[in-house]
Parts: C-alpha cells; sequence; structure tokens
C-alpha cells in the first residue's frame, strides 16, 4: 500500500503510530524490489556491526551525577597543577623560569658580568676543582663582586685602584678584624666618587650573593652637603635617593633621622643620609639606637682631637665600617695622628699610653739635636714602623696624577714691597708694642697673637686697622698722623696698600684681555670687604661666600658662577668658610690675599680652581709683603718636614710651636730685602737675585722653592698678567708650573 509523503501525513502517522513499550520507531523507506533490496540489505548489515572495544554511550538523565569529595578535591588539584602557558599564539619567549616572587633555581651568579671589557672585579671567588663542585652547597658559593659598569667606566686609573683598596679596607681584607681606612688623596683627585663608588656597590653586593650593607651615613662640613646629594645624582643617575639634611627645626630633623634609622630590607628607599657635623652632633642619639652599615667623614681632619665632641658622637656609633676622607691629614702631632687612626681602626696602634711609649717619645727623642745614635737609629726605625702600621690603612697620591687629565697650573708666590704709610705704621707698632719688649726679656704672653693678627691685617691694607690707630690702642698711638689728610674708610685706595695695588693691576689686565674669571680669596671677612669695595669701584660683577650665607644659597651661587654664560667677573671667598671642597671651575685664575699658619689652609683653598672639568690654563697668585710676618708664616710652611712637625697647627696655636727666638725675629722689619724667603733659603743658582742656573734634582736646600722658578724681574715670567703688574709693587716672584716634566716648561 502506498502512503503519502507529504510532511502533513508524516507528522500525523508519527504521532498515531508511537509504540507503547518505549520503542523507537523506524523510519519509513520506500520499498526496493530486486538488485536494489538485495544491496539495501547488504549495506544495513554492514552498519550494523560494532567494534567490541567501543563502549556504549551513557543514558543522559535529567538527575545530578553526584561526587564524592575525595573525587572533587582530586579533579580540582589536577586543574590547579598544570603548568601555567603564556596566553600569546605561538610565543616562543621564556616560560617564565624567573616566576614573580620565586626563587630562582640554579646557581647564584654576579650582579654584574665580571668579564665583560674594563670590568672593575674587587673580588674574585677561589677556583673549586671539579671534586669541590660537588660537595659545596649551591646556596653558598661565593660570586664575584664587580663594580656597577655605570660607574667603571668613567673611573680613572688611579680611582680604580682606590676603590679596590677601599673595598678590600671596609671588608677586613686588608687587616683582619679592622674595617676602617683613611683616604687621603690630594685635592682634586676624586675623592668623593670612590666612597660613592665604594657605597653604591656595598649597598648592592657582595660575595654573599647580597648587599653588605644596609645602610651609609656621610658626615661633612656643613658647605658640602648639598655638594654630596649633587655628586650621587651625578653619577648615580637617579638609581639612589639620598637623604640630606642641611637645616630645619630639630622636631623635624629628629624625625627623618628615625625614618632613616627604622628602614629594613634589601631595598631601603633611602639608604644614604648626608648631614653636617654640626647637625650630627646635636642629634648624634638617634643615630647611636641602631647599626650602620658604612660612616664616611669628609674634611676628617676635623677628628685629630679625640677630646671634642663630634669626635665622640661619631665613635660611638654602631659600625666597625669608617671612612676617613682628607686631601690634607694632620701630621704636626703624633698624638693627632694617633687619634685619626684609632677612629677608623681602633687598636691598630694600641691605647694613646702605648703609643706614646712604642712610638711618640722614641721618634721625638731620636729627632732631637742632643740625641745619641742609639737614639737616633731607635727613633727612625720607630718611625719606619710606625709608617708600615698605618700605610696598611691609609691611601695617598698626590695630584701629579692630574697633569695628565688637567690643564697646566702655574702656581706664583708674589712678594709686594709696602706702601710708605704701610712701612712707617708698620715700624711704629714694633716701637711701641708689648709682645716686642716682653720677648726682649725672654717672655711670651697671649698679646702676642693679637699683635700678629694686627700686623697680618696691616699688610693686607691699613683700612684695616684704622679704627685701632682713631682708638690709639697698643700699638697704635699718634699713628692716625701718618694717614693721608682727609682720609676715610668708606672708599677703598688701592694705592696705600702694595697687595692691594699688584691685585688692582691683576684685574684689570684679566678683566681687558681675556675672559677669565677669578676667585679672591682671604682668611678676614673685613679683607672681603675692601674687595666689594674695589669691585664697586672698578664695576665688576662679584659673588660673595663667607660664614653668613646659608647652605643652601652657597650652592646656588657656586652653581650660577660655574655656568659658562654668568656674567660674574669675581667670586670672593672665605677661605676659613668656604675653602674645603668647593668646586669652582668657572674661574681659571686664583688669587691668596694672605697666607694661613696652616698650610693645609692654604692648599684647601688653591685648589678651587685646578679640578676634574677644568678646561682652562690655570693661574695661582700668593701674595706676600716684602720683609714682613708674612714672609715668615710663608717660610713656616714650606719648610720641609717629617711625620712629627709637617704641618703647623692654626693660630691660636702659634706660640706652642714657635722657640723664642723665631717669635722675636716675626717681629722685624726688613726693608732692604727684594724677599725675604729667598735669602733665607740660601739659594745657589742665583747671582744678584737672577737664576742663572736651572733647579737642581736634588737640593740640600730646607725649602720646597729649591725645586721653584726664581725671577727677580719681570723678564723671567710667562704669565703676562703678572708681568703687567711688576711695575705697581712686585719685587720678587717664585713661580712653578705643574707640567713641567711632562712638558719640559724651562
Amino acid at each position: 500500500q502506498r502512503r503519502s509523503l507529504a510532511p502533513s501525513q508524516l507528522a500525523k502517522r508519527k504521532a498515531g503510530d508511537e509504540d507503547e513499550e518505549g520503542e523507537e520507531e523506524e523510519d519509513w523507506r520506500p520499498p526496493t524490489s530486486g538488485k536494489r533490496q538485495r544491496a539495501a540489505a547488504e549495506t544495513e548489515s554492514a552498519e550494523c556491526y560494532r567494534s567490541p572495544f567501543r563502549k556504549p554511550l551513557a543514558q543522559l538523565t535529567n538527575r545530578p551525577h553526584c561526587l564524592d569529595s575525595s573525587q572533587h578535591e582530586a579533579f580540582i588539584r589536577s586543574i590547579l597543577s598544570k603548568p601555567f602557558k603564556v596566553p600569546i599564539p605561538n610565543y616562543k619567549g621564556p616560560l617564565g623560569l624567573r616566576s614573580l616572587g620565586v626563587k630562582r633555581a640554579g646557581l647564584r651568579g654576579p650582579l654584574h658580568d665580571p668579564f665583560e671589557e674594563g670590568a672593575l672585579v674587587l673580588y674574585e671567588p677561589p677556583v673549586l676543582s671539579a671534586h669541590d663542585q660537588l660537595k659545596i652547597d649551591k646556596d653558598k658559593v661565593p660570586v664575584h663582586v664587580v663594580v656597577d659598569p655605570v660607574l667603571s667606566r668613567v673611573l680613572r686609573p688611579h680611582q680604580r685602584e682606590g676603590v679596590k683598596f677601599l673595598w678590600d679596607c671596609v671588608t677586613s681584607r686588608r687587616i683582619p678584624g679592622s674595617h676602617g681606612c683613611i683616604m687621603a688623596d690630594e685635592m682634586g683627585l676624586g675623592k668623593t666618587l670612590q666612597c660613592i663608588t665604594l657605597m653604591w656597590t656595598l649597598l648592592r653586593q657582595s660575595p654573599d650573593c647580597k648587599p653588605e650593607i644596609e645602610k651609609a651615613v656621610v658626615v661633612s662640613p656643613s658647605s658640602l652637603v648639598r655638594n654630596w646629594y649633587n655628586e650621587v645624582e651625578k653619577w648615580l643617575g637617579g638609581r639612589i635617593q639620598p637623604l640630606a639634611i642641611d637645616g630645619g627645626s630639630k622636631e623635624e630633623i629628629d624625625r627623618k633621622l628615625v625614618g632613616f634609622m627604622n628602614q629594613r630590607g634589601l631595598r631601603v628607599p633611602s639608604p644614604i643620609l648626608i648631614i653636617s657635623y654640626e647637625t650630627f652632633r646635636l642629634h648624634a642619639e638617634v643615630l647611636q639606637k641602631g647599626s650602620i652599615g658604612l660612616v664616611i667623614c669628609d674634611e676628617g681632619h676635623r677628628l685629630k682631637n679625640s677630646e671634642n665632641q663630634t669626635y665622640q658622637a661619631l665613635n660611638s656609633l654602631n659600625t666597625p665600617r669608617r671612612v676617613l676622607i682628607s686631601g690634607t691629614p694632620i701630621q704636626n702631632d703624633l698624638l693627632e695622628y694617633f687619634s685619626l687612626v684609632h677612629f677608623v681602626n681602633s687598636g691598630i696602634l694600641g691605647t694613646a699610653q702605648e703609643f706614646k711609649r712604642h712610638f711618640e717619645m722614641p721618634i721625638l727623642k731620636g729627632r732631637d739635636a742632643d740625641a745619641s745614635e742609639a737614639e737616633r737609629h731607635k727613633g727612625e726605625e720607630r718611625l719606619k714602623e710606625l709608617i708600615s702600621i698605618v700605610n696598611r690603612c691609609l691611601i695617598r697620591r698626590t695630584s701629579d696624577i692630574l697633569s695628565k687629565y688637567l690643564p697646566v697650573k702655574i702656581e706664583q708666590v708674589v712678594c709686594c714691597r709696602l706702601t710708605p704709610l704701610q712701612s712707617e705704621l708698620y715700624k711704629n707698632f714694633l716701637k711701641q708694642a708689648k709682645p716686642v719688649e716682653e720677648l726682649k726679656e725672654g717672655k711670651i704672653s697671649v698679646s702676642s697673637l693679637s699683635s700678629i693678627t694686627s700686623l697680618k691685617k696691616l699688610c693686607n691694607h691699613p683700612a684695616l686697622i684704622y679704627d685701632k690707630c682713631v682708638e690709639e690702642e697698643e700699638g697704635f698711638m699718634g699713628a692716625l698722623g701718618l694717614f693721608p689728610s682727609g682720609y676715610s674708610t668708606k672708599s677703598v685706595e688701592p694705592q696705600l696698600s702694595g697687595k692691594m695695588l699688584v691685585l688692582d693691576y691683576i684685574l684689570a689686565v684679566t678683566k681687558s684681555t681675556s675672559n677669565d674669571k677669578v676667585v679672591l680669596v682671604s682668611n678676614y671677612t673685613q679683607t672681603l670687604d675692601l674687595f666689594e669695595k674695589l669691585c664697586r669701584n672698578r664695576r665688576y660683577l662679584y659673588v660673595r661666600l663667607d660664614g653668613t650665607m646659608s647652605i643652601k644659597k652657597r650652592a646656588k651661587i657656586v652653581e650660577r658662577f660655574n655656568s659658562p654664560s654668568s656674567p660674574e667677573f669675581i667670586f670672593m671667598l672665605s677661605s676659613k668658610a668656604g675653602g674645603c671642597g668647593l668646586n669652582l671651575i668657572g674661574a681659571n685664575r686664583l688669587v691668596m690675599f694672605d697666607p694661613d699658619w696652616n698650610p693645609a689652609n692654604d692648599e684647601q683653598a688653591m685648589a678651587r680652581v685646578w679640578r676634574d672639568g677644568q678646561k682652562k690654563l690655570c693661574y695661582i697668585y700668593r701674595l706676600l709683603s716684602t720683609g714682613t710676618i708674612e714672609e715668615k708664616i710663608f717660610q713656616r710652611q714650606t719648610h720641609k718636614k717629617a711625620l712629627s712637625s709637617c704641618v703647623v697647627d692654626e693660630e691660636q696655636d702659634v706660640e706652642r710651636h714657635f722657640s723664642l727666638g723665631e717669635l722675636k725675629e716675626l717681629f722685624t722689619l726688613n726693608e732692604t730685602t727684594t724677599s725675604d724667603t729667598h735669602d733665607k733659603i740660601k739659594c745657589r743658582r742665583c747671582v744678584n737675585g737672577h737664576q742663572v742656573r736651572p733647579p737642581p734634582a736634588g737640593s740640600d736646600c730646607t725649602s720646597d722653592l729649591a725645586q721653584w722658578q726664581h725671577c727677580a724681574d719681570k723678564r723671567g715670567l710667562q704669565d703676562s698678567v703678572l708681568r703687567a703688574a711688576w711695575d705697581a709693587a712686585v719685587t720678587f716672584a717664585f713661580h712653578h708650573h705643574s707640567h713641567e716634566q711632562q712638558q719640559g716648561i724651562p
């Protein structure tokens, strides 16, 4: 029977023919006949075949399939244990071997490549045999300590050597059990950069593959706090954020220091504290409550006295690693020398009493003129022993190294004759002053020092002692009548002072013939006042730095003056306030207007212009009044000295170092000489004051000036500025070139 294949009919048949037993309805197929029927039957039988390995399908129902808890936990763990795959198509990069927060597997390695060209390696681990490598704990293998390439690329050879020395000292590799050292390089050799390199290395690496220290403290004079901050920023380029404290209220400073001391961990936000000596002394209690990895004392010769409060406050810090920086280490008094060494490496020279008994007394006895041969021999042995011990923790290089990197420096000592007014005032003082009479009677009093100061001021300019003449103080009675009629201190009169006259010429010739800038240095702020009046008279633009200027303002005016575009011609500097550490490379001429008893102060001041970054030929002028106390002071500086007496103390200790005969000689005036200093050194190569033979390689002369050129007239000078100023009031000059040996300057 034929059935309709219309969709409506098929739907009716399907609804009516449902099987009550739940069997599935078979699809209807059109009848076939003959060969077609047989082929269809064969096909159907082939489709009914099922493989014995195929599992039957599970019947789907609406009932949920429940797992027990153990099965569920196992299922979740199987999902979470699958390795992480980077969700980026065709990703070929590393497969997350350094996952965040997961300790890196494998051998430990150095922070920087020790085999890179130019790498500065401070520590190299011992080579292990194959057998030792199998036995050693992989987490305890020492690694190379390599200076950050950012710094090692800019370090000069002597600075690389210095960094290695510092690191060996503070890690106790040079002297077992001692962690301190003295960086005594002369000015301009980059002591600051070497110490910054040391700090950065210790804060980031060690042979144990972790930072050696957490925090470091730099203590410096107040005028250098901002300079240290700028240097850290300059060389490390924002890799670290130092904390500089150069002012503020007590509460604010205490809060900052407490925050600094509370920092912990591998990555301390501000690991370097820069603080002035004065602020440190007042707030030392806060810093003494915790431990500090390293302390660096800039201008460390301040710590020559172990009795002062600053020394004791620093000494009580909980830190074994101590670095003392001083371009002019104290070598005048052996006990002062002991104080410095004892601060950085306590006990290396014993106690103060042991040091005095074992070193000081034998050395001083051996240097006595009446010493026996045995005492002299013993003194020399103890001196050699002392130097050999100290040299293990002290590194000292001279500024001769700079000759390779800096332009020529011409240093000139210029003797200037007194004017008639100065000469009369000077002689009048020597007749009246009490110290002169007391010295004749064999007495030394405190008034000797005030008399010395009066004479030094008179050498600078009569205006500085004018008030004393008005009040007719001791030594200046009746002196007011010697001044010109109508004289007033409101205006400066250069023609009344020999040195001021020469300075006026030097400034005028420099201004008119070049674009050089000049630094004027004096020990007295009253002299700086005279410089100001002269500059206003001549319409020279100037800046002034003395003790009254705030620390922040000092940094700004130094930066402005060093700028090539700044219009200022003169930088006035008080040697007491800013003679140490300042970088004044914007100028290339410096005038030391008056000498200091301590040659270290003069050397510090004169090193302000001949430093890294200087591009021009440098001229240093040291002005002295001929035949006066200033020449005596200069002679005291230039004598060759051994360890126990090579640096003179400051002015208040003058009487301690001068014998009665030497003090008598201070209060004399030699009007007939062109240079009392030249007369005293008994020069054998000058005839009538003119040099006829070159400086000897080795001389028995007792002055450093034996190696300098001597000029009794301007024909021997190479400096055109000084030649132009010669006729003003110059009587004699010594000059010396920093590059004489390298460049063969005659």
